[in-house]
């Protein structure tokens, strides 16, 4: 009983305290396990798939996101380049639209892939990654699910290669740099590289919200995000 009222006297004595907060976080009772904060780090990555994720869906989402936008590789620079110096910039234009919405046709109906990694990632060092930087989750996610959506996600590019029409447009822009005289013939894997690319924006999009979450208090819409994120404040 005299144990009690003595940590009861410390914490009352501590409140005005700015380590109350971590005093408060180490107690038992307080219930801030390595689990918890695991479940508070996947609600992260999760609101980063609902609230940012979703807007590479809308239409343009990529082509208008910078933090997104599938730019040229660099052998398809000198295509561009090319194209529009003999009058064709509107075909170019028109190329490299149609591969940010090919990424933003699949990640609309690829969703569901990166909620399951997600929940099914585990957190051996939930705390150490909840006081790392303001990506730590992001990266974590990316290092151990990558390889994997990679494999699920490129078939769905291919697909809405196909149901955009990006394949057709590429296909003729392609043959017609090809057919300029003095230039050599690039034959590219797209789907290779918009697949990447797409997911390097979906990452980014998720690190977005990851901050967001970790700098402002106000995005911390859940009592586990509140709980587990002040012990990083």
């Amino acid at each position: 009983m005299m144990k009690k009222a003595i940590a009861l006297i410390l914490i009352v004595t501590l409140s005005g305290c700015t380590e109350l907060q971590s005093v408060v976080g180490s107690l038992p009772q307080g219930g801030v396990d390595n689990q918890l904060i695991a479940n508070g780090l996947r609600q992260a990555l999760d609101m980063g798939i609902k609230k940012q994720v979703e807007k590479l869906t809308q239409e343009n989402g990529f082509y208008n996101n910078e933090l997104a936008k599938i730019l040229l590789p660099p052998e398809l620079q000198k295509v561009d380049k090319t194209l529009r110096s003999i009058g064709l910039g509107s075909l170019a234009d028109e190329g490299i639209k149609a591969l940010n919405s090919a990424a933003t046709d699949a990640v609309g109906q690829a969703t569901p892939i990166f909620v399951d990694a997600v929940k099914g990632i585990t957190f051996a060092d939930a705390r150490n990654l909840l006081l790392g930087g303001d990506r730590s989750a992001t990266n974590y996610l990316e290092e151990r699910t990558r390889e994997e959506l990679y494999a699920k996600f490129n078939p769905t590019i291919t697909a809405s290669f196909e149901k955009v029409g990006a394949a057709k447009i590429w296909n003729n822009l392609i043959t017609r740099y090809n057919n300029v005289p003095l230039t050599t013939d690039v034959n590219p894997d797209l789907t290779d590289y918009v697949t990447k690319e797409a997911l390097d924006g979906v990452f980014n999009m998720i690190a977005v919200e990851e901050k967001d979450i970790r700098t402002s208090t106000a995005a911390r819409t859940t009592t586990v995000l509140k709980r587990v994120f002040a012990l990083q404040d």
